[in-house]
């Protein structure tokens, strides 16, 4: 009886500790940052990417979203820009960025949630709240994100008026008036996006 119970109990451990309840989700500590502002009146957009971002992550590990992201912060020069084309570049930090008070944009991540429903075989998807300082004013933008394929993607839109911004707005504008066709749109598309592994895990993340 007792050889029986042995190999039966053996295996019994050797199951629980390679259950699934161990799920650890990692994240690296780096984040990439992009915008995409809009021109003309068909809104003809132009992306770009701040290439020196700090980024402070709360945890590198956890069991879920929430864990990982909420607290965590970037700190961003704005001086340090890639939109492919260095002479557009010079222009953008000189005549928009350069006007701006502060020399960085402060964003820290404040909350998360998932989507109600998630249809199997799907993207997760959810909303994140960015605590965003720019131009001596902090606001708080909601982003929406999707994770699939270890990739965390998270887009949104913040109003240049809502941060004071207006003379910056304008100073691109004139600089870029007969390139823009005398348009310069105040609403920038703003999105950011990280690798998350999940690890011993169903990948069944609550947020």
């Amino acid at each position: 009886m007792k050889r029986t119970l042995l190999p039966l109990l053996a295996m019994v451990s050797i199951a629980y500790a390679t259950s699934p309840a161990g799920c650890t989700l990692v994240q690296p500590s780096d984040m990439n940052v992009t915008w995409k502002a809009y021109k003309t009146l068909g809104k003809l957009g132009v992306g770009g990417q701040f290439t020196a971002v700090k980024y402070t992550a709360h945890q590198l590990e956890g069991k879920n979203f929430r864990e990982l992201f909420v607290g965590s912060k970037v700190s961003i020069d704005i001086s340090k820009i890639n939109t492919g084309n260095p002479a557009r570049d010079e222009t953008l930090v000189k005549n928009f960025f350069g006007k701006l008070k502060d020399k960085t944009i402060e964003a820290k991540i404040v909350d998360i949630k998932k989507t109600d429903k998630h249809v199997k075989g799907k993207p997760r998807t959810g909303t994140v709240n960015v605590e965003i300082t720019m131009n001596e004013k902090t606001l708080i933008v909601p982003m929406k994100y999707h994770y699939s394929q270890e990739h965390f993607q998270a887009t949104g839109t913040i109003d240049l008026f809502d941060f004071g911004a207006s003379d910056a707005l304008a100073s691109i504008n004139k600089s870029c008036y007969d390139l823009h066709k005398g348009k310069t749109w105040n609403d920038v598309t703003i999105g950011f996006s990280t690798t998350v592994k999940a690890t011993l895990c169903n990948v069944e993340i609550k947020k």
